[in-house]
């Protein structure tokens, strides 16, 4: 991996763990603050699915790793801090000090607001959906957040069958055409 692409990744990798912390993953890890006890979204997968196609954000990934780090210098300047100058500027950051840098950049009003929080939501997705895979796919890999949620595994046919009724009670029959899939037919 090539400088800029190290500089690109650790930068969107600090990004993600400020939206959803996790704990560090090896101990020199600066991407990652440490913030929060068990996987975030980096562990999660957020790199992966920003990196898929389908979010749209894909191609802009390189320009926002860019701003990012020249708003982290713009608010390290106006908060008087100095950055280790070893790690691209946002990573360089304390946690507290990204959090409230992201909290402005997705504030009401802020010009860039739509692409800093397009890439937020995607961060999320990334834990609490695991977008980026097959959701049998992801369970089967032990995905942090679908565990965390409490998703369990599928049936041995791949199908996911809920015995109990959420409200204790059948809240509707089941259509007399539907598949035995499950899908109308």
């Amino acid at each position: 991996m090539d400088s800029d692409e190290q500089v690109k990744v650790s930068t969107l990798e600090a990004y993600a763990d400020t939206i959803l912390p996790g704990e560090k993953r090896f101990p020199g890890d600066h991407a990652i603050a440490g913030a929060a006890a068990g996987p975030g979204a980096v562990v999660a997968g957020a790199l992966e699915l920003l990196h898929t196609e389908a979010t749209g954000v894909t191609v802009g990934l390189p320009y926002l790793a860019q701003s990012l780090n020249e708003h982290a210098k713009v608010y390290a300047k106006e908060q008087d801090l100095t950055l280790d100058e070893s790690l691209p500027s946002f990573v360089a950051l304390s946690f507290e000090d990204r959090t409230a840098l992201v909290k402005s950049l997705t504030a009401p009003g802020h010009p860039e607001k739509d692409g800093w929080v397009s890439l937020a939501l995607f961060c999320n997705m990334s834990f609490d959906s695991a977008a980026h895979k097959h959701t049998a796919e992801a369970i089967a890999e032990g995905h942090p957040g679908l565990l965390a949620m409490g998703y369990t595994a599928p049936d041995e046919d791949g199908l996911w069958r809920f015995p109990k009724f959420s409200y204790r009670r059948e809240l509707a029959r089941l259509h007399p055409d539907t598949t035995p899939s499950g899908s109308p037919a």
